[in-house]
């Protein structure tokens, strides 16, 4: 039988599992395709699973129900996702990944025990103007050519400085514990930071009203959060250091647009979106 996997928990935050050796139903949780979620014990460690047909289609909705299953999971205890789609062929299949991997499982959820990841959308007017950056033929030359990759250059330039200044004027206003940041340029004019954030869980309230106060304080931009999520961005971080172990797990990204980057085993069947 082949099993959907959502993520890794801690075995003693699920008490059902005490005293079981077998995969143990989750009460009132539905995962991928409306099937039974179960927790999978594996040593220390608890897989997070469903029953899985190859045969059906992965879909919108079925990313969807991946990522709130984790955020389910995440309620009791720390959890390192798994990539959306992944499927583990059999039992044998599953518990031979855990175990070359247990280590560092274990070692990532010693980590981000007691934490959790809030997630910033910044929008700030292109420094720049709405004036699109203009693209030069492959075998341009000449005076106009050259003058027109300095003027691109010097864009790219402050645009990178203005995304700095902002990053690190949240950094300073939200003091994470650590942090992942991306820029992007939109179409109508506008940049878009997303930075990722990784807090202490019991602070949660704290980083709202700090929120709250801070958006209305930048008006020159406009502000989104969300969370508490599972550290998804943090998982990916672990992980990517440790890729030079032949047991790492390797990091890649969702395949639905539900939440943030999160791992697939080595030993997995490929994603199946």
């Amino acid at each position: 039988m082949a099993w959907y996997a959502y993520c890794i928990g801690e075995k003693q935050a699920f008490p059902e599992l005490a005293r079981h050796r077998k995969p143990v139903p989750m009460e009132s949780v539905v995962g991928v395709s409306g099937n039974q979620v179960f927790l999978y014990p594996a040593s220390d460690l608890a897989v997070i699973v469903s029953e899985h047909n190859p045969a059906e289609t992965l879909n919108q909705k079925s990313g969807v129900d991946h990522a709130r299953v984790i955020a389910d999971c995440f309620q009791h205890s720390t959890v390192l996702p798994f990539r959306f789609g992944t499927v583990f062929n059999d039992d044998e299949t599953l518990r031979k990944s855990i175990r070359s991997n247990q280590r560092q499982f274990l070692g990532n959820i010693d980590k981000l025990r007691g934490k959790t990841e809030m997630h910033l959308k910044i929008f700030v007017d292109d420094c720049c103007g709405r004036e699109t950056d203009k693209h030069q033929p492959a075998e341009g030359v000449g005076r106009e050519y050259l003058s027109n990759l300095r003027e691109n250059a010097a864009r790219t330039r402050e645009r990178q400085t203005r995304a700095r200044a902002v990053s690190f004027q949240m950094h300073r206003l939200f003091m994470p514990l650590d942090e992942e940041v991306s820029c992007r340029l939109t179409e109508s004019g506008k940049m878009v930071l997303d930075i990722a954030h990784l807090i202490d869980r019991k602070c949660v309230e704290r980083y709202q009203n700090k929120f709250s106060t801070t958006s209305a304080m930048m008006r020159e931009c406009q502000m989104q959060v969300s969370g508490p999520w599972p550290p998804y961005h943090f998982v990916h971080r672990l992980t990517r250091s440790g890729h030079a172990q032949p047991a790492a797990a390797v990091p890649a990204q969702m395949t639905a647009p539900v939440g943030p980057p999160v791992l697939r085993m080595p030993e997995a069947v490929p994603a199946l979106a």
